[in-house]
């Protein structure tokens, strides 16, 4: 496996928010993290795309999951040492995973798929589609909502891994993670 590919070893419980475009994500993390005072690793493949974009005016190209894939695992392992308990994740290398599968054809490299393999976190929230699309220059799939959420959640589904689903508001979604999160604090 790449090195930088790496998840450093900790044992700090690592949380994870996941799902499609527009659903949440950055703002339950960044919430989570305050409320249990801990830090959390904002989405690096956001921040890289809008900068390419502003840059030069390109889109997402298969040549960018390497690099999205290492910023991605450096912001992680950064805040890994820096959190206290708890780490909450906005978004991982299983989302950028999903992505590369659903639009490339010739699908996940295997460098990125080894990576996936071998990281481990405690939880997952799969953030649901009942919220408004909120467009921005990066999103793009505006009526593939219903198919995205079912992929992620067979991805969690389909490699047993421990999830939950985020539903409603803000406050209803806040309020069944720390329900979560405080038992497994426990």
């Amino acid at each position: 496996m790449e090195e930088k590919l790496t998840q450093r070893p900790s044992t700090i419980l690592k949380i994870v928010l996941f799902g499609p475009e527009s659903t949440g994500k950055t703002t339950l993390a960044e919430a989570l993290a305050e409320k249990y005072n801990t830090n959390w690793v904002p989405e690096f493949m956001r921040s890289y795309l809008e900068q390419k974009w502003e840059a030069k005016g390109e889109t997402i190209r298969r040549t960018d999951i390497l690099p999205i894939a290492e910023g991605q695992m450096k912001a992680e392992n950064k805040q890994t040492l820096k959190a206290d308990k708890l780490l909450f994740c906005d978004t991982n290398l299983r989302e950028l995973k999903v992505y590369t599968n659903y639009y490339y054809d010739e699908g996940c490299p295997s460098y990125l798929l080894e990576a996936v393999e071998n990281h481990y976190y405690h939880h997952y929230f799969l953030t649901d589609i009942d919220v408004p699309w909120t467009p921005d220059i990066l999103r793009d799939r505006p009526n593939d909502r219903v198919e995205m959420f079912r992929i992620f959640e067979e991805e969690l589904s389909h490699y047993s891994l421990p999830y939950t689903i985020l539903k409603g508001t803000i406050k209803a979604r806040m309020q069944t993670a720390s329900q979560v999160i405080d038992t497994l604090l426990r």
